[in-house]
């Protein structure tokens, strides 16, 4: 049992919440749509998904039908991991992206937006992979909510409405974005009722025939045609071939425990090579908040990201392996070009060859789930298939269109993915025991929320939900530091002066990040249940009985 010091030293709206069964998620009807699941017999997969599909309708600034999907599910005595991430159109490659939009630099350019950032969505298939594998009570029951909030409508939350106004100017062209998501000719208001009954369509169907009904039936064929009209390259036969696959998770051991993550195409890695880092240093004795941790994790972070960026890819086009990025004598001597005193700017090593929703769920016969899915930057491509609500993600925008890159574009390949679910387990009398189901949302801020979560809580002993308020960094792509505006100023000051270039940003919803944390209280005393935590950055809610 760890004992955390209960005590929150952060200015935060949010307490811990105890409970044998907990559903956290950034959106408090969510929240609830999953617990209704757990009243009714269901387990904590049944709640997720529930959970899952009402953020769709509540959060849609976030994810989405059409997104893609990751889960980390403890069985009672097992870790399982799965990857629903969706794959590039079979007609893809560097030259389709050549043709259609020149070159830039050499390289062929590729759109944030529309029908050519769009892979095969993959998150309707981890649902149905979810529930085959675990799943309690029938599908359709685990729709009910969604489908509720869809057709009745819901009052918009704060943050969401916030995002959707931001969202507009970017997107009111795309292909039937203004049609689903401008009803009034505009993004709606905070507390304004908005139906989306479209989205209700599709998820009626999705109960009535199946989660498949999704790649093979009526709604694959809408798809694909509204590709067509789009010029988009997607195909029937692209959805039909599409699968979510069952996947070993990635490992890696810290102050007595092991996180878990997904592998690549994934950059969970990415926490698992910056914790294995700073096992070289004794950061519990350091000032939890003070410039000699907080730079040892930033260092730490950047040479993850250095590799990751260099390597990570679908798992069958990467150059090295993630058991060589993460053996241990490659990390200890990765960690030794960390500087102290000063910041530096790394590159990549060799290892050895040989927008988005987070939500936890855990029930009291001991399931836990760790599981995120998104659209990426908020709404994704801005396609929105036509009195479906559809809304298709932007991931093959996560691709490289470098012939060299591992993660070069390619029909039927995986792009490099930001989201990423995680778990902390506990090796007891030869036995992996589940300790913490958590995630934090925000593109490339995943890991970097891991990271520094996992070390307030097992490092300083903070607990979850103070782990969860605390001020946040943030390494960008060219290894400049974005920085909380709640940081200690002195501590801000100090980094400048070891060299980190900084800038202040003061938008906690993307760019630090948004996390939930389900922590089990007491292996030997079940009945105490868990400790759950939702991040005030945005709108969610902890909820339990």
């Amino acid at each position: 049992m760890t004992r955390f010091d209960w005590q929150n030293p952060y200015p935060t709206t949010r307490l811990p919440v105890f409970a044998r069964n907990i559903v956290s998620t950034s959106q408090p009807l969510a929240a609830q749509a999953g617990l209704r699941m757990l009243w009714k017999g269901g387990n904590a997969i049944d709640a997720a998904i529930a959970a899952a599909a009402a953020l769709t309708v509540v959060e849609p600034v976030s994810c989405g039908l059409g997104g893609d999907a990751f889960a980390l599910v403890w069985d009672g005595t097992k870790l399982h991991g799965l990857n629903a991430s969706g794959v590039a159109p079979a007609a893809w490659n560097v030259d389709y992206f050549r043709r259609r939009y020149g070159e830039a630099n050499g390289l062929a350019k590729k759109p944030t937006r529309g029908w050519d950032a769009a892979t095969v969505p993959g998150v309707i298939a981890g649902w149905e992979a979810l529930h085959g594998k675990f799943g309690s009570l029938p599908f359709a029951d685990l729709l009910e909510p969604a489908i509720e909030l869809a057709e009745r409508g819901h009052a918009v939350a704060s943050v969401v409405a916030h995002k959707w106004a931001a969202a507009v100017p970017d997107l009111r062209n795309q292909p039937g974005f203004a049609a689903a998501f401008m009803p009034n000719g505009r993004a709606p208001d905070v507390s304004e009722l908005v139906r989306l009954p479209g989205h209700a369509k599709t998820l009626r169907l999705l109960a009535e025939q199946g989660p498949r009904a999704f790649y093979e039936g009526e709604i694959a064929e809408r798809i694909a045609a509204f590709a067509r009209e789009g010029d988009g390259a997607m195909t029937v036969a692209d959805l039909r071939n599409y699968r979510a696959d069952w996947v070993e998770p990635i490992a890696k051991d810290y102050r007595g425990y092991t996180v878990h993550e997904i592998p690549p195409n994934g950059q969970g890695i990415a926490a698992l090579i910056a914790l294995g880092i700073l096992e070289q240093f004794d950061l519990g004795a350091l000032p939890l908040d003070g410039i000699e941790s907080q730079h040892l994790q930033i260092e730490a972070m950047k040479l993850a990201f250095a590799d990751v960026y260099r390597y990570v890819a679908d798992p069958r086009a990467m150059e090295v392996t993630p058991r060589e990025m993460l053996d241990p004598a490659y990390l200890a001597q990765r960690a030794k070009l960390i500087d102290p005193r000063r910041a530096t700017q790394f590159t990549f090593g060799m290892p050895k060859a040989g927008g988005t929703i987070y939500l936890s769920a855990a029930d009291e016969r001991g399931m836990m789930v760790s599981f995120i899915q998104s659209n990426y930057m908020g709404f994704g491509s801005g396609v929105v298939v036509p009195d479906l609500g559809i809304s298709l993600q932007n991931r093959g925008y996560g691709f490289s269109t470098d012939p060299r890159s591992p993660n070069v574009v390619e029909g039927g390949k995986r792009p490099f993915h930001t989201i990423i679910p995680a778990f902390l387990t506990q090796r007891v009398d030869g036995r992996d025991e589940a300790v913490m189901s958590f995630g934090v949302m925000g593109g490339d801020m995943q890991p970097q929320g891991h990271l520094q979560s996992v070390v307030r809580m097992l490092d300083y002993g903070q607990q979850p939900q103070a782990a969860c308020d605390a001020p946040r960094w943030k390494v960008n792509r060219d290894f400049t530091i974005d920085i909380e505006s709640t940081l200690d100023a002195g501590c801000a000051r100090a980094l400048a002066e070891r060299g980190h270039v900084i800038k202040s940003i003061d938008d906690p919803y993307m760019d630090f990040g948004s996390g939930q944390y389900i922590w089990r209280l007491d292996r030997n005393e079940p009945e105490r249940g868990y400790v759950a935590a939702s991040d005030s950055r945005r709108d969610g809610l902890a909820a339990g009985f």
